[in-house]
């Protein structure tokens, strides 16, 4: 009766979450969702200012699909002053979030017989896209033990003579880890031998809570610049996630393959919300570290909480807003079997709402967003530690990871 893709392509199990929070919240049951993927800031003032300003002025009517060119050089100028790189207008093109820069660039890039390369744990959007394009996802694992860290060898180990391109997420959803310049350097050296194109999603690229350097555009630049693709986005960095808005970064027909398909799927980006990331770029950064520094206050109040119980291990992200805690500690054949039962039994029962690590192919995890005020992720982490008490396993192991 649908069509054949409808049966390899799963729906987001993120999204998921919150629509199992919002059941029980109309039943008037209290669900404190740690789930949702998004911060719980206002849009900055100054952002919104320039919305305003902009249904005002009338600027109400439709835009070039590939966005206004005065976006176009706010982005490309962010990037040339965080990263030193260089894009021109015709390289560059406004995408509604991130989540359709990614599949803009996987339709134009991959197809059929194609192997595209991704760490494990991953964002599963990135998964279902390389699915929808009709390519097969190679997943190469990273481990908690070296906090989630690529290796360059189960790179080497993953690439065959269909290897068509590689795709990275820095810092990581759900992991917080970071891609290291060197890693990349290696990366990208394979990747320039043997024709493979890396993608680069640097949607949470503002949020690295240590001094780093981190400058993987650079990187790209100067190693791999005809086969290497960036993607942006406005959501995380200044509370933006409803107002849609991304943008990629690529040679010129790469980005000229994305605005046709864009064109006849979604055309341009909202009018307003372009105006708007226009000030959110090119206006006063503050907003930024202010969201930054609360961001890791709460992870390490969360993270000190949790791993109060010694079955709780997890990796201190360095970046995103996610601690990732290894629960299997917590599991038992004669109890809570999976992640997946735990999350399930958590919300049903502790009405706390998290996502099962099965969502991004780590059974035993779960990921837990901090993007909520203080006072909820401590009630959070409250039920969560008597849930584990009451439902968990006996069993102890380390602390941390």
């Amino acid at each position: 009766m649908l069509a054949e893709r409808t049966t390899y392509v799963s729906a987001s199990a993120t999204m998921a979450v919150a629509l199992a929070a919002q059941r029980l919240r109309k039943q008037g049951i209290d669900v404190i969702d740690l789930g949702a993927g998004e911060p719980d800031f206002p849009t900055p003032e100054h952002v919104k200012a320039a919305a305003m300003d902009a249904i005002g002025s009338d600027f109400t009517r439709y835009t070039p699909t590939a966005g206004i060119s005065e976006l176009k050089e706010a982005i490309t100028n962010r990037y040339l002053q965080d990263y030193g790189v260089t894009y021109s207008e015709s390289e560059t093109i406004v995408t509604a979030g991130g989540k359709q820069a990614l599949y803009n660039v996987a339709f134009a890039l991959f197809g059929r017989g194609d192997e595209v390369i991704t760490p494990a744990p991953c964002w599963p959007t990135i998964f279902e896209q390389i699915k929808l394009a009709e390519a097969t996802p190679v997943m190469v694992r990273t481990h908690p033990e070296d906090g989630f860290k690529l290796h360059i060898e189960d790179v080497l180990r993953a690439v065959t003579p269909r290897t068509r391109g590689i795709i990275l997420n820095s810092p990581g959803n759900p992991t917080g880890a970071l891609i290291t310049e060197a890693e990349l350097n290696e990366i990208a050296d394979v990747a320039a031998k043997k024709d493979i194109w890396v993608v680069l999603d640097l949607c949470y690229e503002r949020l690295i809570y240590d001094k780093v350097s981190h400058n993987l555009p650079g990187v790209l630049s100067s190693k791999l610049r005809n086969r290497s693709v960036l993607a942006g986005s406005a959501s995380k960095a200044y509370a933006m996630t409803g107002w849609r808005c991304g943008w990629v970064l690529a040679p010129a027909e790469v980005v000229s393959a994305c605005n046709a398909f864009q064109s006849h799927a979604t055309s341009n980006v909202c009018s307003i919300t372009q105006k708007a990331v226009v000030a959110a770029l090119t206006g006063d950064q503050k907003c930024v570290t202010v969201m930054l520094d609360e961001f890791r206050r709460r992870r390490d109040a969360l993270l000190e909480t949790l791993t109060s119980d010694p079955r709780i291990r997890c990796v201190k992200p360095s970046g995103a807003f996610y601690l990732f805690p290894d629960i299997s500690g917590l599991l038992s054949s004669d109890g809570i079997r999976t992640s997946v039962d735990f999350a399930k039994e958590l919300l049903e029962k502790g009405h706390v709402a998290v996502t099962a690590g099965e969502a991004f192919d780590a059974p035993g995890f779960v990921r837990i967003s901090y993007a909520t005020s203080m006072d909820l992720l401590e009630q959070g982490a409250a039920r969560i530690l008597e849930f584990a008490e009451l439902y968990g396993a006996r069993e102890t192991s380390n602390k941390t990871l």
